[in-house]
Order: C-alpha cells, then structure tokens, then sequence
C-alpha cells in the first residue's frame, strides 16, 4: 500500500532533522511525523466544522507521552497503561500553546486541536523542539488560518565544578558531616526560545544567575535558529499545503458599539480605585441588558443572548483602547503610577509557630502565603516519566483558589496554570537550594494564593524564599520576581494581534487590566547579581530583541527595590524550628549496603524498632545514611547501633556496650546491629574470683570494655582494668 510518504530533512546541531508528511492521521486537518535522531512525535491538528457558541476563540493543545516511546512500563502495580497526562507534560502543551496561540485570529469560533504524540525517545535530542516544528509544519499544510510557520531553539550549559572546601552543615551533625565536597555538575542555563520569522513570542528560561547581557546572547543567537526552521517549513507548505478556509466575520452591530461609547464616556479616567473596572462592567452590563437592550435592539432576529455578548466583547475592547492610549501617548496607568514604579510592598515571615517555616508577601493586591516543611531524604518526590525517572528533593506546589479573585467555584486538583505557575516559582528559586551533602533535607513549599491581582507566580517566588529562611533553609541568595508588561501601538483595531513595535512603553508590576489588556506578560526572577528564570508570553506577533533587552534593564531596577524588602524583612535563615527533624550523617562502605538494609531489610527494620518513636534512615548509593527524628537521644541510639555494625574492631581499643544476655560462663555486650563479644567470667571482676556472672553485671546494663582478642570473627571481651562510668 502507497502512502504517499513526502519526507524533507535539514540538519540540527550535527543531526538528521526530518518532518515526513504521509496518509497517516489522513482525517486530521493536518498532520507531520517529525523526528531528530531517533526521538520521533506525531503532530496532528483538527479544526471543527461549525462555530461554537464561546466568546472566545477555543484552542486546546494536548502533549501525549507515550512510555513505551522510551522503552519502559511504568505505572504502578495494578495500572499499567498512561493516565493523567504528569506535570512535564503539561507544562510541555504548554509551552507548545503560548507559542501558537497569538498566531490565530482570536475573532474565530471554530474549535481547534492539536494532539502531539511521542512515539520515540532516544534520552538525547528535546521532544519539545521536535514537537513544537512538526505541530506548526502540521497548522502550516492544513487548511486551518494561522499567521505561522514558527519555530524553536533550545539551549543547554552545564559546568562540573570541584571543590575540596569543607561543607558547612546548618543544624546537621554526625559523622561525615564535614567531608569535602565531590565534583557536581550544575545548570549555567536552560533555555527554549520560540516566535516567527521576526519576533520571539515565547521564552522559558532557567539560569544560575546569568547576566541580561548573556540572555540577550540566547536571545539573539535563538533568532537565528528560528528563522532556520521556519525557512525549513516555507518550502514545504509552498509545495503541499491547503488552501485556508475563509471566514466571514461579522462586524458588531454600530449601535451597539454607540451605546457602549456613551455610555463610557468620561468613565474611563486615569486613577481609578482598586476594582473600579470591574464594577463599571457589572454596572454596564446591567443598564445594557435592562434598558437599552429591551428598547433600541429588540426585534432584530436575534437572540438577547448574542447582544449581551457583543456588548461584553466591544466593553473590554473600549477599556483595551483606553489603557493603551494613555500608556503610548501620555506614560500614564489606570492606575496613576508611572511606568516603572512597583505597587506598595509588604513582606513578613514566621506567621506560624508550629510550621517549620512561612512567609507572606503583598504587592498591591497579589497576596502570597507561602509555608515550607522539611522532611528526611525519603520524603523526596519520585518522579517517574517517558524522559525521566529521578528524585526531586525541592519541592514547590502552587495553589490558586476561586476566592482568590473574588468568584466561586468548586475545589479541584491542580490544573495547567497551577502548574505552570508553580514550576516557574521553582525554576526561579532551585539554582539557590544548597547541595544535598550540605543541607540533607527533603523540602516542600506550598504557595497559597489569598489574592490575585497580575501575577501571583512572582509573588510566590518572594513569599517562598522568605519560607524557606525563615524554616532555616541556607539559600545561597535570595530571589525576587516581577512582572513585566507591554503596550504597543496597533496596526488593525478589528485583529489586534496584528501591531507593530515602532511605539512601544515597558510597564513594571502589571496588575489585572494590563495583564488582561495588555501585549506581553514577562515574568523574570533572580538574585542581585543575575537572572535565574525568565517566562514570556505575548498576545501580539512578538518582541524584538531590542524590546527584549528594555524590558530586561527595566525589571532589573524592579527585583532590586523587592531584593532590598526582602534582605531588611529577613536578612539571613533562622534556626530549624524545634518542630523540624533533625538529620545526621555518616558513611560506610557503599559495598555493604546491603548489610545495613539487611534480607527483606530485616536488619534496618530492626535497628528502627529498638530505637523506638519516630526515626528513619535513608541510604544513597554512595554509602551516605541519613538518620533523621526529631528527638536527639533517638538518633544518637539509631547512629551507635549502624556504627556497631560496621565496626572494625582492634585488639586493644575501648569500646562502649550493652549486656543483652547472660550466661554461666560469660556476658554478651552489644555495640549494635549485629556486633557483640563475650565477656568471660574470668574477665568480668576487678579483682578476686566472680562466682556468678549476674553479681557483676545485669541485663541491659551499660558497660566499658576492652578487645582482648579477635579470633575467626569472635570477639573477647575484658571489663578487668577498665572504668566504668
């Protein structure tokens, strides 16, 4: 059977990049296998064949991983197959939709979806930037209008460093707690860069405070691999593409449009109070639906319904107007600050006694409770995907409920914007969590969002380093976040993403109607002397990278006057809470793991219910134990009977034990696990002859005593000469 396979290649980074179009998914609008190397996705679109009833325009991207892409069953015992699509993958349809989406006419009400499927993963070349090429390849060759083809670029650092500087441990003792540090690989930077031929419209970056002259460098140098891609894509939509379905969209009704305008008019003002719009829309869509719809548009074929949403859409068009005109023209914000000044700040942290740790930060009316709680190693998340099968030791879970913007709703698990939101709080903050041999703990921060008012994602970076301090956490640095906006002058009123950027006016700390209304959400976080996370999304074709670098220099100004909140708010981390377990170290022979663990793990089982109350311990492959309770005189139990059991004994030396039993002829003393020796009767006195051993010493006595002798793994043991406490 032919079919019709057509199969173009380019070259990405010294490998084959290949996007195959075929009658595979033949009844998709659109459809390309992409591969490079031997990591292969299916990108699929599908538009509707009718409207739907929605004010806005329905677009849905799903990002399917699929496990057997990489050669592996995952899933738990009784559930083999994918549910639930994970967090990365998520945040990978994501990625894909913020990108696309400003592409679209938003005046379309045809239903849209694009399906990726991963088929194959080779652990080496980026499913994302494969995706990404082969869905707009996919959206490029359909019949569906979109304003592509884009394309990716992705960019990865790492740097090993060595050290031999002794780790400093924070409310961490024992044994090894100050062995030097091992060669670790760190992230400089992980970026991906995405827009069309002239624009950047999407950016993710992660960094290890890198300077904006080296995100300008990214910046400039993904531009370059943009336009490779969408060169790429020009010849083949040139030469198999379809023909673009054309719509007839109606202009709203001029009436309607007049009553909104009188209606606002001398309304929209600089300086309105918090919530001022919110109100004047209720009042609006109130007067319209009672009383000027019932006497101007009755009679007209046509449903009040539809009215009421004409009204609705040419309302928040009216307010899009007002906001950019006073910006582009005046430097001036709904609100009256200037462009780049910050909304009131308040910070504050130990809200709780019995947490480990919690802060709270305000900016304007974004409110942001943070709480961090830290656990032993094996309360690390095992994170099990198509690409990946790690630990993650720092934790950041972000919630958004409906009382957080004034509505009601029902309670659900997290969706795309929790998410998304909270992965970028972590990227900000992870490249200042101390290494794991310095600071051992499993920690979690949950970022409660009380009020949102623009960009709660930022408000949660500062509300959780200042949990994280303040439940004694040694950050590196502190981080902050803020918001950028955009304003920029438009070319088409009826299709506003269509603008140019020959005016444009950077606005700092976007609050609700600019980020609703305005042209660029740019969210970046960092430390005094860098950047550690970037995000941006556009409703507009994109920024240059002119614009790019403006925003970069505005927003450093931003994060350093909330750098200087947080430092006088909680300069340095406090104290391990009394409530926090406290975790100590030692190391044995990574060859004898399987000792301590012991069959069916018998013997770390049993070392865990001799100790009693609440203790664990954890063991990485390298032969690093970790022994955590929150009761001191528990760990030091659990850490002399791990030591015992690893105990190379020397004839001579002095030992500390435990009489666990008692015999005509002797005592056994322990030194824990499974080490004892005997202590023969003759050597158990002082002085003079012992009749029975039980004068001497009783079960679970403590007692000094001395190697004698080492014979085929039998230790004796002597009490003569030796004081005991």
């Amino acid at each position: 059977m032919d079919l019709h396979k057509k199969t173009y290649t380019t070259e990405v980074s010294g490998s084959p990049f290949t996007l195959e179009i075929s009658d595979l998914a033949g009844q998709a609008s659109g459809a390309v296998i992409g591969s490079w190397g031997d990591t292969v996705v299916l990108a699929t679109c599908v538009m509707g064949k009718k409207e739907v009833s929605l004010p806005y325009f329905p677009l849905t991207v799903d990002y399917e991983e699929r496990f057997y892409a990489a050669g592996r069953i995952l899933g738990s015992r009784f559930v083999r197959r994918e549910g639930r699509p994970s967090d990365e993958a998520v945040l990978s349809a994501r990625l894909i939709d913020r990108t696309i989406r400003p592409l679209f006419d938003h005046r379309i009400r045809r239903e849209v979806q694009v399906v990726i499927t991963i088929l194959s993963y080779d652990e080496k070349h980026d499913p994302d930037l494969v995706s990404l090429v082969a869905v707009s390849c996919a959206l490029g060759i359909s019949n569906i209008p979109w304003g592509g083809p884009v394309g990716g670029a992705r960019f990865l650092k790492e740097i090993e460093t060595n050290t031999n500087d002794p780790v400093e441990t924070r409310g961490v003792h024992g044994a090894g707690a100050n062995e030097a540090r091992t060669t670790r690989t760190q992230m400089e930077y992980l970026a991906f860069f995405a827009g069309t031929e002239n624009h950047v419209n999407m950016i993710e970056l992660e960094g290890n405070e890198i300077s904006e002259a080296k995100a300008e460098e990214l910046f400039e140098a993904g531009q370059k691999q943009i336009r490779a891609f969408i060169e790429f894509q020009k010849k083949i939509i040139a030469e198999i593409g379809k023909k673009k379905t054309e719509f007839i969209l109606p202009s709203p009704d001029s009436r309607v449009r007049g009553l909104v305008s009188k209606f606002l008019k001398g309304k929209l003002t600089v300086g309105l109070p918090k919530g001022a719009l919110y109100d004047l829309k209720d009042e609006f869509m109130d007067y319209f639906e009672k009383d000027a719809l019932p006497r101007q548009l009755a009679g007209q074929g046509k449903e009040a319904s539809d009215f009421l949403k004409v009204a609705e859409g040419l309302f928040e068009e009216e307010v899009n107007d007002f906001v950019h005109e006073i910006a582009l023209k005046n430097g001036e914000r709904v609100d009256g600050r200037a462009l780049d000044e910050i909304r009131p700040l308040h910070a504050e942290h130990g809200i709780f006694s019995r947490t480990h740790g919690s802060g709270l930060f305000i900016r304007g009316n974004t409110q942001v409770l943070a709480v961090t709680t830290l656990g032993p190693p094996s309360g690390e998340q095992l994170v099990e995907t198509m690409e990946t099968q790690e630990k993650k030791r720092f934790m950041l879970h972000y919630n958004f409920p409906d009382f957080s913007v004034g509505e009601t709703g029902r309670s659900r698990g997290p969706g795309r914007r929790e998410i998304g939101h909270g992965y970028l709080a972590w990227k900000a903050i992870r490249a200042m969590i101390p290494p794991k041999d310095e600071f051992p703990y499993a920690i979690r921060v949950v970022a409660e969002t009380l009020s949102s008012n623009g960009s709660s994602s930022m408000a949660t970076t500062c509300a959780s380093v200042l949990s994280l301090l303040d439940a004694g956490v040694p950050l590196k640095k502190h981080v902050a976040g803020i918001a950028m906006g955009l304003m920029t002058e438009a070319d088409d009123k009826t299709n506003r993403t269509n603008k140019s950027n020959k005016s444009y006016k950077i606005l700092t700390d976007i609050q609700g109607p600019e980020d609703h209304h305005g042209d660029m959400d740019f969210k970046v976080a960092g430390t005094e002397d860098g950047v550690t996370a970037i995000q941006m999304d556009v409703k507009i074709l994109g920024v240059t990278q002119g614009m790019f670098r403006d925003v970069l220099i505005q927003a450093r100004k931003a994060r350093l006057e909330i750098l200087e909140l947080m430092k006088k708010t909680l300069p340095r981390p406090r104290e391990l809470s009394k409530y926090a377990p406290r975790i100590f170290t030692l190391h044995i022979d990574p060859m004898r793991i399987g000792e301590l663990i012991g069959p069916g793990g018998k013997t770390i089982n049993g070392i865990i219910a001799d100790v009693g109350g609440e203790v664990s311990i954890d063991i990485d492959e390298d032969g690093t134990v970790y022994i955590a309770s929150e009761h001191k005189e528990q760990a030091d139990k659990a850490i002399a009977m791990v030591q015992g059991l690893f105990h190379d004994f020397v004839v001579g030396e002095a030992l500390d034990g435990t009489v666990v039993r008692i015999m005509e002829f002797g005592a056994i003393v322990s030194f824990g696990g499974k080490q004892d020796g005997m202590v023969h009767i003759s050597e158990l006195g002082q002085e003079g002859f012992v009749k029975n051993v039980s004068d001497v010493v009783k079960m679970g006595q403590k007692v000094r005593v001395r190697v004698v002798k080492i014979e085929n793994g039998r230790i004796g043991l002597s009490m003569k000469g030796v004081a005991q406490n």
